[in-house]
């Protein structure tokens, strides 16, 4: 993958002519979907998306002019920085703050990425066009947030945090449920291998400490290099990083703090491997009600998804340990 700084003037208009060819099918799709329950919101979306098809004929246009009819190949997956985006567009009768938010993710992530590929540009022109293209992105997300004003109902509006909400999943809940979901799920096999195999709670809590503490280190550097937040709002890397590690340690961690239980102690290995199952069982039942919460995720499958993969783990470590 590619930095940024490192695109050309060519790769640069080469996202933007695909971009907003991008943004034009969805705002066409968006406004064909409330055509029935939002006729004048559907007409704004309709005159969004012809904005979006003029941007991309300047872009092209622009592009032709200084390199020739054939594009670079580069997509947005190539460069560090830009957020996957689930294809809600597919989805027929999305509530109307769910339009919204995604409005408003594409057209600040248009603005970002116009504004920071201005300041890199060196040909005028080139530069004139993308700094005119982030001026009209930021009217956009404007009017975006212009349609829950006028549409969403006080009961809804109540509900969706709007933007902040946005922003503090990004940042916060998403970094952070992916390095509990590592810590919890990923440190169970060796914790409880170490378990059955030794029998001896201090030894077993010496491999959970190095595994929780590795996987955190390496969680935490996985997501800082992921995205630098600069075009996906997604903030700053060292803070999604630092999140991402204390959480996976955080998760591995929990189910190693009860093999503390003094081998001394009648029974320690099981008092201590029964608390582990406990805490085991606590941490994925959160781990599923946080992916249901805050990333739209039905909670039965939230539910099968983490506690059946936690368990097979589990299992796992069990059989190797015992064997």
């Amino acid at each position: 993958m590619k930095n940024f700084s490192e695109l050309t003037e060519r790769e640069i208009l080469s996202l933007a002519i695909d971009a907003e060819d991008n943004d034009q099918r969805v705002y066409s799709a968006f406004a064909e979907d409330m055509s029935e329950r939002y006729p004048s919101t559907a007409k704004i979306f309709s005159e969004m998306a012809e904005v979006e098809a003029s941007h991309h004929d300047a872009l092209l246009k622009t592009y032709r002019n200084k390199f020739g009819p054939n594009l670079s190949p580069i997509r947005r997956a190539d460069v560090r920085g830009f957020m996957k985006r689930r294809p809600v567009w597919l989805i027929r009768n999305l509530p109307l703050a769910q339009i919204r938010t995604e409005v408003e993710l594409r057209e600040t992530e248009g603005y970002n990425f116009y504004t920071k590929a201005a300041a890199q540009t060196k040909d005028p022109a080139i530069k004139k066009l993308l700094a005119e293209l982030a001026d009209v992105e930021k009217g956009h997300e404007a009017i975006a947030s212009d349609l829950a004003a006028e549409y969403l109902t006080p009961e809804e509006r109540e509900k969706e945090d709007t933007r902040q909400r946005r922003n503090f999943i990004l940042q916060y809940v998403q970094p952070g449920l992916a390095g509990l979901m590592d810590g919890s799920v990923s440190t169970l096999a060796p914790l409880f291998a170490a378990a059955f195999a030794t029998h001896n709670n201090w030894s077993t809590f010496l491999v959970g400490l190095a595994a929780s503490i590795g996987a955190g280190i390496s969680m935490g550097f996985a997501e800082a290099l992921s995205d630098d937040g600069e075009i996906s709002g997604r903030g700053s890397p060292w803070l999604r990083g630092s999140i991402c590690g204390a959480m996976t340690t955080i998760g591995g961690l929990g189910h190693t703090l009860p093999y503390l239980v003094p081998n001394a102690i009648p029974n320690a290995f099981a008092i201590a491997t029964g608390i582990a199952g406990v805490v085991v069982f606590v941490e994925l039942w959160v781990i599923a009600w946080v992916r249901a919460h805050y990333m739209d995720t039905p909670l039965l499958k939230a539910i099968f998804q983490i506690v059946l993969g936690g368990v097979i783990v589990l299992l796992t470590g069990i059989l190797i340990g015992s064997a």
